[in-house]
């Protein structure tokens, strides 16, 4: 009888692809700062309160009241996503669902609570983006340059295309 040989834990693996990725450090790059900008308000501390939410928190504030839908479109997410962010944000007690326009319709607003620490979240918001300029002066070549040059080359060559052409060559695929 012969045995499975045990998982190979050598990165340059060809059988585990995983251990190839071009963007995971990206990832990991914007992970790192997101942690440190919730470390920012658990040393505040804000209590309760998630980094994540804070953009939708600004935005309610700016725009006022809004349905789950025009508040996913307004900050690029899914409507099931937003849906879930906000039950979440509701339990936390930073925002209140109110009747919409006609029965089905909800409308999310803030609650007194998050109305008292906004001022502090665009506060954060602002420094977060000025320590993003400064950081970007330091590079050669800023990430926000090269996010607009991939959105140029998406323009020309979506990425869909680009991933359905190279799986058109991979025997393994068909």
């Amino acid at each position: 009888m012969t045995e499975n040989p045990s998982p190979s834990t050598d990165p340059t693996d060809p059988t585990d692809p995983t251990e190839q990725s071009l963007w995971r450090p990206l990832r990991l790059l914007q992970d790192a700062i997101e942690a440190d900008i919730a470390r920012v308000y658990a040393e505040a501390p804000v209590e309760g309160l998630r980094s994540s939410f804070v953009m939708e928190l600004l935005r309610l504030h700016a725009r006022g009241p809004m349905t789950i839908t025009e508040l996913a479109e307004s900050v690029h997410r899914t409507h099931s996503a937003l849906s879930q962010k906000v039950a979440a944000m509701r339990r936390a007690g930073w925002v209140e669902t109110l009747p919409g326009d006609d029965a089905r319709s909800k409308r999310v607003a803030l609650t007194p609570k998050a109305r008292e620490v906004v001022g502090r979240l665009a506060a954060e918001w602002e420094a977060t983006e000025a320590a993003l300029v400064e950081l970007e002066a330091e590079l050669p070549y800023p990430l926000s340059r090269v996010v607009a040059d991939i959105e140029q080359a998406l323009a020309r060559r979506g990425f869909h295309d680009r991933l359905t052409a190279k799986l058109a060559e991979d025997p393994r695929w068909r």
